[in-house]
Order: structure tokens, then C-alpha cells, then sequence
């Protein structure tokens, strides 16, 4: 068996296929590979060819699908071109000729075996057939709903006159699911061989139960619709699933897609031209013509080989997906009921594909096409299956809409968003926990008692590209670089003589709070005093971050005696935020609440200028912070605060190592922390009482022993040094 890369749809098809996207400017061709498989499937079943296949047997030709695809995406286009320019012919000959001559047939054969059953006249017999088979109304070609009784109705006049299928065409799906679930049950036992069992229903006068009529009736189904109707996280969604676990998954083909957009760029002179395109019109005129041929009588009841070639690939397709289903877990029963049989629904769409051509017998091309939209129709049918959870719709709805939303808001809008206050509220903290893995802020906020929920999808940061604005006055006239600056460079601003920088861009240039552009990638923090650059580096030093001196680094007192170390620190943070004035000091303060010594707590306005310095600079290297706890308004900055008045009678070194400790890293965390009394003084055991006292408010603490015989080891060691 060739790759299913390498394999090839069938011509014909393809070719109506690339003109269905033409005139609908849609470029994802699946929605229409199986529309064309299923209107070239309707046309073999009215005509009742069959697939002969020596291991299986007899097999009727019919397809089922679920076809979705987004609003706009030219479904309804689609359909009318294939109805009202590829089969009309072909309908109008079949429904006007050939079931009438077919009927005429079959009902004095019907009547000749009654009267030979019963002993009566033949005559009478037939006349009585024929009266039954008028009473039973017109032949629908196609339908979009049926009940039970309907249906079996309809396929007894097919019965009768040994010609035509059952199609049923449904628009919208999503909506119309449920009004068409009487007739969806009976569906299932159509698919196979086209057998049904009746229903017992009391004889009367008034209601004579008809006699039944042994025999097939091929079916098919086209459903159609947008994937957000029908997987609307509520009822619907449910009712779907129900019908896949039920035996559609198995049955049906699948078309899925969630995005679609037009083309642009497209002048409007090409557009007409295309859609006048002579060549066009000339293949759908000669496909109407030849499936018009197709609906003669001398077409009726065909039989397409299958050849022990041809069988052979077809079994080989089977035992894949018997190896491919293998390969899946317990829980993922639609998917391996889909793969066991996708071997079968190529059998049909294959038999379809070699009545069209008129080939009297399956060839390895035939399968292959089928196999190749199979494959692709398996695709979609994954992509079906791992949709977006309920609270995965809710958080990228929040985060799409852009606007504050009240719980009436998310009530009105989203049909998922049902149930208790409990169950909305349980399905909102899932989307904030989703969001925040995936990029998704959602923050809460109360004015006056009313709850407004927002949120935004974040943007992770590019260390290429680092915002700020520049300038050589002091609130005017700040620039923004034209091209990206990475991180990595940023040390030559620092480092420049004479330059004013802030880690926002400004409107007009000028630096003012109100000109502030929403919008950073980086923290400044500003110390003077209270810790030195190395014991900062060290402290920070999971962190990428840049370190420069400022003017009054070490500035000598008036004895002569060098001060505190005057520096700054440069983060890149992992997102670029938009926060307005209140939201960044807020957001600010918790950085400075979070840091393990103190910085300039006046530093915390979008509007803030640093002057550059020629001093020494040094980089450190480690991850790019993470920012989503100190975010004002979220869950995630909700814990922060809560733990911060929990830890209120720490100070902020104890707290930062506490927070910062985990199983793997208490002995590292605990040897940092006194390293840094090591550095301002302490003796052994001045050291050795301060980490004992530390770990005993730790979790899970160390034993004394490992402390003694790593940590204390090592202070000692750098005592002794200094």
C-alpha cells in the first residue's frame, strides 16, 4: 500500500472540488471533497448499484456525513451549485423516466408472486398494487426531516418499485438536531446493507397494516452546519455525542472546520472573470450530462466488481486502522470505533467513485481516492473530538470580547453558561486556571456590588524586542526605536551619556502619565541603599536580568569612606502587559512586596524616566520573570496577597526564601540564605542560628544533621576565607 501521502483523490471529483472553491473563494477543499462524495454516492444509490465483493459480499453504495464548517465558508453556495447545475439533469430523468419505468416493472412481478401465494388473480393483484403504490404520494428526491412512520412509508413506495434511496439533507444541524432525532434512529439500521425491521402496529378496518415487501433501500445523509451550533457545550453537544457513541462515529464521514477567511487582495475585474470562466462551465456542463446518461434503466442495479487486487488493499487498509485504533487508550472508544471501520465506508465511496466513471469493476485507483478522503475525513473527526472544553470556550470568549462583562452578560451570550451559581462559578474558576496556562488573564472586579469580569490574551515577550522610549530632555521628545532592540544590547542605553529612558512609549513624546502607551516588557527597580550588587545578584540570580551602577554608586561620605551601593536592576518580564496608571502601581507594588530587600517604592509609575550612567554593567541569566501573580484583579494575585498576610510577621529575605523553596531545592535556597550573613559579617554561629531558625518555618524542613554536614560546611569554608 502506497503512503496516504502519496495517494490521489479522483479526478472528477477534484475538479468540481477546485470550482466549488473558486466560487465561493474558500480555500479549505475538505467541505467540499465530501460534498461532491456524497452527491456522487446519492446518484449511484438511486440507481442501486451495488459492490460485489467476494469476502463480504453484496454491499449497497450510500454515504452518511457530517459536513461543518464556519458561517460564511459558502455551504449553501456549494450545495445549489452541485443541485441546480451537476444533478438536475440526472434528478429530473430519474423522478419523470426511470422510476416510473422501473416501478412498471417491478409491480407485476410483486403481483405475480402475491397471487401465486395466495391462489388469486394476478390481475387483481396488480391493480391493487398499483393503487397502493399511487396512494403512497411522490418520491422526495431529497428531505431535511422525516418521522418513523414517514420514512418506512417512503421506503416502501422504494420497495415497490425497486429503484431510488432515501437522502436526507439536513441544513443547520445544530439547530434542527433535535427535531430530526425520530428519523436519525431508524438511520442506523439503514447504513449497512439498507435493512430495517418494521414496526407491529394494530390492524383495522379503518388502518389494514400493509403487506411488507423484502428487500434494500440504500440511504444517505448530508448534515450540515457551523461547529459552534452543534458543539455548544450544552444540550445539543450532548445529544451529538450521543449519536457518535450510537454508531455514527463509525458511519459517517466528517468534515470539520473551525476558521475560515476570504481571500484579499483579489481584484474585482479577476473575481467576474473567474466566475465567467468558460472552462468551468463547460466541465459542469459535461459532468450534468454524464451523470444525466447515468440515470438511464440500462444503469439500474449494477453490480461493480471488487478484484482480489483491489480486495486485498482494502484489507490491508483495515488491519491499519486495526493497528492504529490498537495504539489508543481505553477511553477513546469513538475514535477506535471510526478507525475499525473506515475501511468499509471506502468500500462504498469507492463503488460510488467507479459508477461514476462507469467502470465495471473497483480499481486500486478508485480505493485509493476513497482511502485519501477518508484519511482526511479521520482528521477532522480528531479535530471534532478535542474541541474546546466549556471552560475553555468561556475563558477565550472573556479574553476575546475585550469589554468588562457582568454574569447577565455571560448568561445572554453563551449557551454553555447554565445551571446553579455553583456550577457557573466552579466553570469560571476552571477558565481563569486554563487561562493562566495558556496565556489568558481573566481579572474580577466589584463596582458597586455588581461583579465585571474581563480579560485579555496575553503576548509573550520577545527579548529581541524590548520597549522603552528615549530621550535627551527631561519630558519631551521621547523616541522609540525603529528597529528591534534585543535585551541583550540594552546595556549600550545604560551605559550612554546624557539619556533620559522609561520602559513605556509615549503619544506626542512627551512623559507624561496620561500620554503613557499601554504597554511593557521590562521592570526597573531602583536601589540605594540597604544591600549590595553582589549580594542582589546572587538573590536574583534564577533571573535574567540586567545590573548597572547609577551616578552615586558607592559616593564617598565626608570622611572619605565609599557609601552604599547605588544601582539598577533591568527585568524582562515573560508577557507584555497593557495596564493603565492605577492598574501598574498596583501592579508595582506587589513586585516590591515580592523582591527579598528593599528598592524605591516611588518608582512605580508608567511615567517614571532613569537617567544612563557610564559605570559598570553586568548581566545575569536565568528565566525571564514570571509576572502572572502580581497581575492586579486575578485569582493568582489573590493567593499572593493572602500568603504575604500569612508570612506578615517575616521579614522580606525570610519570606522570599520561603516562597521560593521547594523539594528540590531547600538545601540551595537555605545555603543562599546564609551566605548572605556570611557577606555582611556574621560569625559560625551567628549564621548557624539564623538557618536553623529559617528552616524551621519552612514546610518541610531539613534535619539538623544535613544542615550541619552541607550547608554549615560550606559558611564555614567561606568564613575561613574571608
Amino acid at each position: 500500500m502506497k503512503s496516504y501521502d502519496d495517494m490521489a483523490f479522483h479526478t472528477d471529483s477534484e475538479h468540481l472540488v477546485k470550482i466549488l472553491c473558486e466560487r465561493t473563494q474558500n480555500d479549505d477543499p475538505l467541505f467540499f471533497r465530501v460534498l461532491v462524495g456524497y452527491y456522487f454516492s446519492v446518484v449511484a444509490s438511486m440507481m442501486r448499484a451495488n459492490v460485489t465483493s467476494p469476502t463480504i459480499g453484496e454491499i449497497p453504495i450510500n454515504m452518511y456525513a457530517f459536513n461543518l464548517s464556519v458561517s460564511g465558508a459558502g455551504k449553501g453556495k456549494s450545495v445549489n451549485l452541485m443541485e441546480d447545475m451537476v444533478i438536475e439533469q440526472f434528478r429530473y430523468n430519474f423522478l419523470e423516466n426511470t422510476m416510473p419505468a422501473m416501478a412498471a416493472q417491478n409491480i407485476p412481478m410483486l403481483a405475480a408472486q402475491r397471487a401465486a401465494r395466495k391462489a388469486s388473480d394476478p390481475d387483481l393483484e396488480r391493480t391493487s398494487l398499483e393503487g397502493e403504490y399511487e396512494n403512497l404520494g411522490p418520491l422526495l428526491f431529497s428531505f431535511d426531516a422525516a418521522t418513523g412512520p414517514a420514512l418506512k412509508e417512503q421506503r416502501h413506495k422504494l420497495l415497490m418499485s425497486d429503484a431510488g434511496a432515501l437522502n436526507m439533507q439536513v441544513d443547520e444541524i445544530g439547530i434542527n438536531l433535535t427535531s430530526v432525532a425520530e428519523a436519525l434512529s431508524p438511520y442506523l439500521e439503514l447504513y449497512d446493507v439498507g435493512k430495517i425491521k418494521q414496526k407491529l402496529v394494530k390492524n383495522t378496518a379503518e388502518n389494514k397494516r400493509k403487506e411488507e415487501i423484502p428487500g434494500r433501500t440504500p440511504a444517505n445523509l448530508m448534515a450540515f452546519g457551523t461547529p459552534t451550533r452543534l458543539f455548544d457545550g450544552g444540550k445539543t453537544e450532548e445529544e451529538m455525542y450521543t449519536l457518535l457513541d450510537t454508531g455514527y462515529a463509525r458511519r459517517c464521514f466528517f468534515g470539520y472546520s473551525k476558521n475560515h477567511t476570504k481571500k484579499e487582495g483579489i481584484l474585482p475585474e479577476d473575481i467576474y472573470t473567474q466566475r465567467l470562466n468558460s472552462s468551468t462551465d463547460t466541465f459542469l456542463d459535461s459532468m450534468s450530462d454524464q451523470l444525466a446518461d447515468l440515470s438511464d434503466v440500462a444503469f439500474a442495479h449494477r453490480k461493480i466488481s471488487i478484484p482480489k487486487d483491489v480486495e486485498m488493499l482494502l484489507i490491508e487498509y483495515e488491519q491499519d486502522g486495526v493497528r492504529r485504533a490498537n495504539l489508543l487508550g481505553e477511553h477513546d472508544e469513538l475514535r477506535k470505533a471510526e478507525l475499525f471501520h473506515r475501511h468499509f465506508k471506502t468500500m462504498k465511496l469507492a463503488g460510488a467513485y467507479a459508477f461514476i466513471d462507469g467502470a465495471p469493476e473497483v480499481t486500486l485507483t478508485h480505493v485509493e481516492a476513497a482511502i485519501k478522503l477518508c484519511e482526511q475525513s479521520g482528521e477532522a473527526f480528531n479535530q471534532l473530538l478535542t474541541r474546546d472544553k466549556v471552560h475553555v470556550k468561556l475563558a477565550k470568549y472573556i479574553a476575546e470580547v475585550g469589554i468588562p462583562l457582568t454574569q447577565a452578560d455571560l448568561l445572554q451570550d453563551l449557551p454553555f453558561y447554565r445551571g446553579s451559581t455553583s456550577i457557573r462559578q466552579d466553570m469560571l474558576q476552571v477558565a481563569i486556571a486554563w487561562g493562566y496556562r495558556n496565556s489568558i488573564i481573566i481579572k474580577k472586579a466589584f463596582n458597586d456590588g455588581v461583579e465585571f469580569i474581563s480579560g485579555e490574551t496575553l503576548k509573550k515577550t520577545n527579548l529581541n524586542d524590548v520597549v522603552f522610549s528615549y530621550s535627551t530632555k527631561l519630558a519631551e521628545d521621547y523616541v522609540i526605536e525603529e528597529k528591534k532592540i534585543p535585551f541583550a544590547d540594552f546595556f549600550n542605553l545604560t551605559q550612554a551619556q546624557g539619556l533620559h529612558w522609561c520602559n513605556h512609549a509615549f503619544m506626542d513624546g512627551r512623559r507624561i502619565e496620561d500620554n503613557a502607551v499601554p504597554g511593557f516588557n521590562m521592570i526597573v527597580l531602583d536601589v540605594d541603599h540597604g544591600i549590595d550588587i553582589a549580594t542582589a545578584k546572587s538573590l536574583l540570580s534564577d533571573y535574567t536580568a540586567l545590573f548597572y551602577t547609577t551616578k552615586r554608586h558607592q559616593e564617598l561620605d565626608a570622611k572619605g569612606l565609599p557609601g552604599d551601593d547605588r544601582f539598577r536592576i533591568v527585568m524582562p518580564i515573560n508577557y507584555t502587559l497593557e495596564l493603565d496608571a492605577k492598574e501598574y502601581k498596583e501592579f508595582m507594588v506587589n513586585i516590591f512586596d515580592w523582591l527579598p530587600f528593599d528598592v524605591d517604592r516611588a518608582t512605580g509609575q508608567r511615567a517614571r524616566k532613569w537617567l544612563s550612567h557610564k559605570g559598570s554593567y553586568e548581566y545575569v541569566t536565568g528565566e525571564v520573570l514570571d509576572i502572572l501573580p502580581f497581575i492586579p484583579k486575578t485569582s493568582k494575585n489573590e493567593e499572593f496577597r493572602s500568603r504575604l498576610l500569612d508570612q506578615q510577621g517575616m521579614d522580606n529575605l525570610e519570606r522570599w526564601v520561603i516562597n521560593n523553596t521547594g523539594d528540590g531545592n531547600r538545601n540551595n535556597m537555605l545555603l543562599r540564605y546564609g551566605m548572605i550573613f556570611v557577606e555582611a559579617g556574621f560569625d559560625f554561629d551567628g549564621v548557624r542560628q539564623r538557618v536553623y531558625a529559617l528552616n524551621e518555618k519552612l514546610p518541610s524542613k531539613l534535619e539538623e544533621s544535613e544542615i550541619l554536614g552541607t550547608i554549615m560546611v560550606s559558611v564555614g569554608k567561606a568564613i575561613a576565607k574571608q
